[in-house]
């Protein structure tokens, strides 16, 4: 493993096989229905509802596997293997007796080793659905699996999720069917007796439109955009001071570490008083305490702050591009470039892009 040697448990592991050199190859059949997970992760579907498209599409589960599972799904979206990467010594033998294998927290040395074998997925896509998944869980709550407007259309009223719903379909007449986005909460009281939200409902035709002429305004000046996100980067996703910070909390740690080992020693080999050695002990733990908590809260700001910057940096690429002027709808740019789209009460959309721009149309 510290020499990068990767091998999978082929058998149960979709879209590779063992090369005659020893490492990983892909196998096309296989990485086709990989390629499907992501791009169905990403067009809206959740992890359930994926599996449930396979299943429906009699598309065959790994290996061992005797039908698709939800947390078979989930783990492909997550295995960093498919984009060409390998974190080894995720698992190791916790007795050679039993052969027991346990997940290793910490316990023995793990090495991440970068385009180690073929990916099947782009990093940059793989990255795209790690983001994904990560704002899905923080909305707090199942996201539809419908479309690639669900979770992120928000009322502009009462700031609750816009709903696909039908209109004027009955058993056996379908002539006035019609399909529109309407906040979920529009009919919920919400504290105001016989008044719902007041924005209006809205059709997939409109949300289009709106989108094209939105992008096509944030365009007028791309090279302006770029730089301004560049900035924007370099602002709001620096992690300089955090590291340094991490690096002094870290030593900390290992200072106040030592001086329990060393105290722990002392009162093993020799009469001290009890209780003023455990106040002391106390004391080092309670740092120990204070530093790791600090840590843990630094290192959720660098993430954020990682992830950001990979936004930004997906956000330019994708608009470095595109023309300067888009005539038609595009799923794959709306799932690159959009956060949110707010429903305002006069039916004016704004646009929240993933660089932070809002632009209203």
């Amino acid at each position: 493993m510290a020499d990068g040697k990767v091998s999978l448990p082929y058998k149960q592991f979709l879209g590779y096989e063992k090369g005659e050199d020893g490492l990983p190859q892909i196998v096309p059949a296989e990485a086709k229905i990989v390629r499907l997970i992501f791009r169905l992760y990403m067009e809206g579907k959740t992890f359930s509802s994926i599996a449930k498209h396979l299943e429906r599409h009699n598309i065959p589960s790994p290996a061992g596997k005797k039908t698709w599972q939800t947390a078979v799904v989930q783990s492909i979206l997550t295995n960093e293997k498919y984009k060409g990467h390998a974190l080894l010594q995720k698992t190791f033998c916790a007795d050679f007796l039993t052969k027991k294998m346990v997940k290793n927290e910490g316990q023995v040395q793990q090495y991440y080793v970068e385009n180690s074998h073929p990916a099947i997925i782009e990093p940059d896509e793989f990255d795209a659905v790690q983001l994904e998944i990560e704002r899905r869980k923080n909305l707090g709550r199942p996201t539809s699996s419908t479309s690639i407007f669900a979770s992120r259309l928000i009322c502009g009223d009462c700031g609750g999720r816009f709903g696909k719903k039908v209109w004027g379909s009955y058993k056996g007449d379908k002539t006035y069917r019609k399909e529109v986005w309407q906040c979920n909460d529009k009919y919920k009281r919400l504290g105001n007796p016989g008044k719902g939200c007041q924005t209006p409902h809205i059709t997939e035709e409109v949300i289009k439109e709106r989108f094209l002429a939105a992008f096509n305004q944030l365009m007028h000046n791309r090279d302006g955009l770029i730089e301004d996100c560049r900035l924007a980067q370099n602002v709001l996703c620096d992690t300089t001071a955090i590291d340094t910070e991490l690096a002094e909390l870290f030593r900390e740690i290992e200072v106040v570490t030592e001086l329990s080992r060393k105290a722990i020693y002392e009162n093993a080999r020799s009469a001290v008083d009890q209780k003023e050695w455990t106040e002391r002990n106390n004391a080092y733990l309670e740092r120990h305490r204070k530093a790791s908590e600090q840590v843990d809260a630094l290192e959720a700001i660098k993430r954020e702050r990682l992830g950001k910057g990979k936004i930004i940096e997906g956000f330019i690429k994708d608009i470095e591009s595109r023309p300067f002027a888009i005539a038609e709808f595009d799923e794959k740019l709306w799932l690159a470039v959009i956060d949110q789209v707010t429903i305002n009460q006069d039916g004016a959309m704004t646009f929240r892009f993933k660089n932070g721009l809002e632009v209203t149309a």
